[in-house]
């Protein structure tokens, strides 16, 4: 049995957002597209025999009892196959909280994962991924590791290949509240329900959020990103924000555009590849 892992917690940026309507308990009905990129945290685990999980490193101001990695590990820990099993964790962040890339339901997905190698839990896909449902509406489609077209609440996934592109990120010094963006009346829920060969149908005039108004209205920074990086290619919202981004047919084009940005000190900016299947799932393999 490994006593040690490390393995990436890979962003991701929702290519479109549709919601086409709201459950009786409050969750929205969403249509979207979950495409990966090579742009991670990392997360080191040792392996206890003690039955205690201690993280001994994470993201700036989480609560170490809130944090969905410590979280993802109590419950695991029932499926450890001894009683004893416990873990230390570290977690290198490099992706910005509330940003609309998925970090926190990627942490859990990568924890979920580790623990079932590190306490041989022998857990399915399947299961892992049920498990990471109680933890975030995201984390299904982090633990199954491949590009998606995501219906309900976020965990119908039906994986999708797209074309090979690279993206240029740019996120403000902001924390944008996905609560907040879900809760504004102004927030339109009554998208058209799409069928994905129309989505991906060249042309197809669908490839947008619809929390983008909301959040440019309500986190002036965003729209400021938006603008500047559509003076040089289509730029579009990830999630709720606060990231925005645009595609690029190679490196070397999104490189050539960040340099010509003038970006605000604290604004976090990064180019990274689209991946079909994420760097965790590669990684596993």
């Amino acid at each position: 049995m490994p006593e040690t892992l490390s393995l990436p917690a890979p962003a991701k940026i929702n290519l479109m957002l549709h919601i086409t309507g709201r459950r009786d308990d409050g969750y929205h009905l969403l249509q979207t597209v979950f495409r990966f990129v090579d742009f991670a945290d990392r997360i080191d685990f040792s392996l206890r025999e003690d039955g205690v999980i201690q993280r001994l490193q994470g993201g700036a101001g989480i609560d170490v009892e809130q944090d969905l990695v410590v979280r993802a590990a109590r419950l695991m820990q029932p499926h450890a196959t001894l009683a004893t099993a416990g873990v230390d964790i570290s977690v290198h962040k490099v992706i910005p909280t509330g940003a609309g890339l998925g970090g926190g339901s990627s942490d859990a997905a990568t924890t979920l994962h580790a623990l079932n190698r590190l306490w041989q839990c022998g857990l399915d896909t399947d299961t892992l991924a049920q498990i990471g449902l109680q933890l975030g509406a995201d984390v299904p489609v982090f633990v199954r590791g491949f590009a998606a077209f995501a219906e309900g609440v976020g965990e119908r996934l039906q994986p999708v290949s797209l074309p090979p592109a690279w993206y240029l990120l740019l996120t403000p010094q902001v924390h944008v509240s996905t609560a907040e963006i879900f809760g504004a009346s102004e927030l339109t829920r009554d998208c058209p329900p799409l069928k994905i060969c129309d989505l991906l149908r060249a042309g197809s005039p669908h490839w947008d959020n619809v929390c983008t108004a909301v959040v440019s209205q309500r986190y002036p920074q965003v729209a400021e990103a938006l603008a500047m990086l559509a003076k040089h290619a289509p730029a579009r919202m990830s999630g709720t924000g606060a990231t925005v981004f645009a595609e690029f047919a190679s490196q070397a084009e999104a490189q050539n555009v960040l340099q010509q940005l003038h970006l605000p000190a604290d604004w976090n900016a990064v180019v990274a590849q689209g991946c079909d299947t994420s760097p965790l799932r590669q990684a596993l393999s």
